[in-house]
């Protein structure tokens, strides 16, 4: 795996990744940015839950569940002092679906964030990590499995 960062001015980066994709960083205006895009540590969270959004989705579909829709929200506490690290994330999927169970979205959930999400492992060092689900009705007439 590979990336490549490049300044392009004031605090704003664009980032590439190996598979061809980029991405824009920038600064805070307190910190000389222009607010032109997703500070870096956003990206780190964005990549936590990006990384367990597909552990998940993936346990749901192989055990056919029929799920319609998944949102993760997250939130994050840093330290007070340089390295300003997280020091607690909580992870929170909003599970919508037919007939879901609650055994296997729980499975799911507890698999990726204790076994296979990968960001979570790196940053479980540093952080005290919660995770939580809900699961919720899929709306009337709402597809199955996007």
């Amino acid at each position: 795996m590979q990336s490549r960062v490049k300044w392009l001015d004031h605090m704003t980066f664009v980032a590439e990744s190996g598979s061809g994709h980029s991405v824009v960083m920038d600064g805070s205006p307190e910190h000389g940015g222009r607010n032109l895009g997703v500070r870096p540590m956003e990206m780190v969270l964005m990549g936590l839950g990006g990384c367990t959004a597909f552990d998940v989705m993936l346990m749901l579909q192989k055990s056919r569940q029929l799920v319609t829709d998944c949102e993760i929200e997250l939130k994050a506490e840093r330290a007070d002092v340089i390295p300003a690290v997280f020091t607690a994330i909580s992870v929170h999927f909003k599970v919508y679906g037919h007939e879901l169970s609650e055994k296997q979205v729980a499975r799911a959930v507890s698999l990726s964030s204790e076994k296979y999400c990968s960001v979570s492992k790196m940053l479980e060092a540093s952080s005290e990590i919660t995770v939580t689900h809900e699961i919720l009705p899929a709306a009337n007439g709402e597809p199955v499995q996007k």
